[in-house]
């Protein structure tokens, strides 16, 4: 009896939604972080001298940032307005194209749209497939298939640096675009969610209401705590990885500390985090506690990055692998803001809510930035990592608990 349901939940975890999901999010990762890997070259590339770089790549990003924001709300209502499947197309196909161009791209101005439009592309693979996988899977399945999502997914980070540090920027671009497109073809055949065709036929049901997040006191309490647990993941993507270099300057480290590898390590724990944490999650039979383990061992870990004195670059490699893995509750936490609202609003969650976090990174280097004239690097990091944490735990501690929860809802105007 006990075989027979291990094939049956192997045969769900290998399913058409996990893996075409997954592969979506592998190539949604690199696309995302390429950027900040070919930022320098490419823009050295086009002319630009050591302040240019500074001040366009940092607008670069910042565009490319609000093309997130933008999409998610986008993909989000046409997720339930027209189906899980209509995003994972749609999506691909606008960040396919835009990185294609972004490899023929010749002056500073383009390059801004195309990553303002490639930002809009890569806001819905993410919620769309972790909504496709959450409706398709069985409740007690339902954590640990979106952590197989971003498990593997995360390690798009991964083939990006590998890829800039074998062909020019141009070719990363032209192999992203490619990469897209392959993965249309495999998603050709996928069924649409269930759960969503049973909602669509209801005519009378208003569907994809981003503006309903904030018209209900219950939901908006809901909806800002799912925003509030992730803080902690993009306060060390954002600031501690992508930063790193300035950290080992503070920390007196001679050697070169490069923020590209930096970031390639925190993704790689982030991949085995994921993993680990959908087990958790499983095992314990609770998201909530899942996640809180999680978030304390990276509260832990920061701890160590920034005061235990690390001496040398391997060593702050190595500490951004552990805060990586200590952020593994990624999909989770998606998961979490998924299972919290009904069928009908449940896309434009998902794809909102880790965008809104990714948005949130703009703030948070513009605090640290404030921060830095009146503090040391290390103080500025940890005050505003104390603001992460804090929102963090609060929200994971009181947000409602979703493991077993049916997702069969819609939810009331």
């Amino acid at each position: 009896m006990m075989v027979n349901e291990n094939k049956k939940a192997w045969q769900y975890l290998l399913s058409a939604p996990v893996i075409v999901a997954a592969l979506g999010y592998f190539v949604d990762i690199y696309d995302l972080l390429l950027f900040g890997i070919v930022r320098i070259p490419s823009l050295i590339d086009l002319g630009l001298n050591e302040a240019e770089i500074s001040i366009e790549g940092a607008s670069i990003l910042n565009w490319q940032m609000s093309g997130l924001l933008l999409g998610g709300i986008l993909w989000g209502i046409l997720g339930d307005k027209k189906g899980r499947l209509s995003v994972l197309f749609g999506s691909i196909i606008t960040y396919s194209i835009a990185n294609f161009a972004c490899g023929f791209v010749q002056d500073v101005t383009m390059y801004k749209i195309l990553r303002f439009v490639a930002g809009i592309g890569l806001a819905g693979e993410l919620g769309a497939g972790i909504t496709l996988v959450s409706e398709s899977l069985p409740k007690r399945l339902r954590g640990i298939g979106t952590s197989v999502v971003a498990g593997v997914g995360l390690l798009g980070a991964v083939a990006a640096y590998f890829t800039v540090e074998i062909f020019s920027w141009r070719y990363a671009y032209f192999a992203g675009g490619g990469l897209g497109i392959l993965l249309l073809f495999l998603r050709i055949g996928v069924f649409e969610s269930g759960m969503f065709k049973h909602m669509a036929e209801k005519s009378d049901l208003k569907k994809g209401d981003f503006l309903s997040f904030f018209t209900n006191a219950r939901r908006l309490k809901l909806y800002l705590k799912c925003i509030g647990i992730g803080l902690p993941t993009w306060y060390v993507i954002g600031i501690l990885a992508t930063f790193s270099n300035e950290f080992g300057l503070a920390l007196g480290i001679t050697e070169e500390v490069k923020p590209g590898l930096a970031v390639m390590w925190c993704y790689i724990g982030l991949a085995v985090g994921d993993l680990v944490s959908g087990v958790f999650s499983y095992y314990l039979s609770s998201r909530k506690k899942a996640v809180a383990i999680m978030m304390l061992f990276t509260l832990f870990g920061t701890i160590v990055y920034l005061y235990a004195g690390i001496q040398t670059a391997e060593g702050l490699y190595m500490m951004c692998l552990w805060l990586g893995f200590g952020i593994g509750y990624w999909a989770m936490f998606v998961t979490i803001g998924a299972e919290q609202f009904g069928t009908n609003v449940r896309a434009t969650a998902a794809t909102t809510i880790p965008n809104m976090v990714r948005g949130t990174v703009i703030l948070m280097t513009t605090f640290y930035a404030y921060l830095k004239p009146h503090v040391q690097e290390l103080d500025a990091a940890a005050l505003l990592g104390v603001i992460c944490f804090g929102i963090g735990f609060y929200c994971i501690l009181t947000v409602p608990e979703t493991h077993d929860k049916d997702l069969d809802f819609t939810e009331p105007e």
